[in-house]
C-alpha cells in the first residue's frame, strides 16, 4: 500500500486513484499558459505542470523563462484553481518557489544532487523525484531517502526511462519499475511516457500499460501546437491527441 501524498485539501497521490498531470514542457509565455491550461481545466485535469527552468544537453537549447515563470504560476492558480508542479534546480531558488509551487520536481540530471535533495527534505512541500537516466532502481531509492531523512516524507517517485543502446525511443521506459517499487518501497509512482518514450505516438500505449500495471498517475506534455515547441515538441500531445489518451485511459476503469 502507497503512502498518500497529500497536494492540497482535495489532491492527493497514492490513495489509489490514478491522477494524469499534464501541460508543456516549458513555459514559453502567460499567453501559451493560458490557453494550455484553459483546455486541460476542462479535461478536468487539476494538477499542471510546467517548466520554467529547463537543464538541456545542448547549452544552446532553450533554458526556460527562469523567475518569470513565478509570476504567471500565480496568476494561473488564481484563475483556475490548479496545483502546480515544476522543477528546481537550484537549492537557492526552493525557498521562494515555495510561495508558487505545489510539488517540487527533482529532474533525472539533479536525482543525486545531495544538496538539492537535503535542501529539499528540510521543507513539507510535496517533491516528485525522477529517476536518473543511468540510474539503478536503488539508486533512486536511496536517493529519496536523502529527502526523507531530512524530515520530508512527502516522495513520489517518476519513472522517465533510462539510457541503453537503443536509439528508436529516446529512452527505454522501464514499466518493471512499478511493481518493483510497490513491493520494495510504499512511496507512490507515476510514469512520464513523454520522456520515457520521446515519441508521441507511443504516450497512449505506454500510459494504459501503467495504469494496468498500477501505478498511481501518469505525467505528459501537451502543447497547443508542438511543431511550434520551443522545448520537446516531438513527445508533446497537442489537444485533441490529449482528449484521445483521457478517452482511452478511462477505458481502463
Amino acid at each position: 500500500m502507497s503512502r498518500i501524498v497529500k497536494i492540497n485539501k482535495e489532491l492527493k497521490i497514492g490513495d489509489g486513484g490514478f491522477i494524469t498531470i499534464a501541460g508543456p514542457c516549458s513555459i514559453e509565455n502567460l499567453d501559451h499558459m493560458i490557453e494550455t491550461v484553459e483546455f486541460l481545466s476542462k479535461q478536468g485535469i487539476k494538477l499542471i505542470r510546467g517548466g520554467i527552468f529547463k537543464p538541456r544537453t545542448d547549452p544552446d537549447s532553450f533554458q526556460g523563462i527562469g523567475e518569470e515563470g513565478f509570476k504567471i504560476f500565480k496568476q494561473i492558480k488564481a484563475d483556475y484553481a490548479v496545483s502546480i508542479i515544476s522543477e528546481i534546480m537550484d537549492p537557492r531558488d526552493v525557498e521562494e518557489a515555495m510561495d508558487y509551487i505545489d510539488i517540487i520536481q527533482i529532474g533525472a540530471r539533479n536525482m543525486q544532487n545531495y544538496s538539492l535533495l537535503k535542501e529539499i527534505g528540510r521543507t513539507n512541500k510535496p517533491v516528485m523525484l525522477k529517476r536518473g537516466m543511468s540510474a539503478t532502481i536503488n539508486e533512486w531509492i536511496n536517493a529519496a531517502r536523502y529527502i526523507e531523512k531530512e524530515g520530508n516524507p512527502n516522495i513520489i517517485l517518476c519513472e522517465r526511462g533510462i539510457r541503453t543502446f537503443e536509439t528508436y525511443t529516446r529512452n527505454i521506459l522501464d514499466l518493471m519499475s512499478i511493481p518493483i517499487i510497490k513491493n520494495e518501497t510504499d512511496y507512490p509512482i507515476i510514469i512520464d511516457p513523454s520522456h520515457g518514450t520521446g515519441r508521441r505516438e507511443l504516450i497512449i500505449p505506454a500510459s494504459k500499460a501503467a495504469k494496468i500495471l498500477d501505478a498511481d498517475g501518469i505525467m505528459v506534455e501537451v502543447h497547443p501546437n508542438p511543431e511550434k515547441a520551443l522545448s520537446d515538441g516531438e513527445q508533446s500531445l497537442d489537444f485533441k491527441e490529449f482528449q484521445e489518451l483521457n478517452k482511452e485511459i478511462n477505458k481502463l476503469d
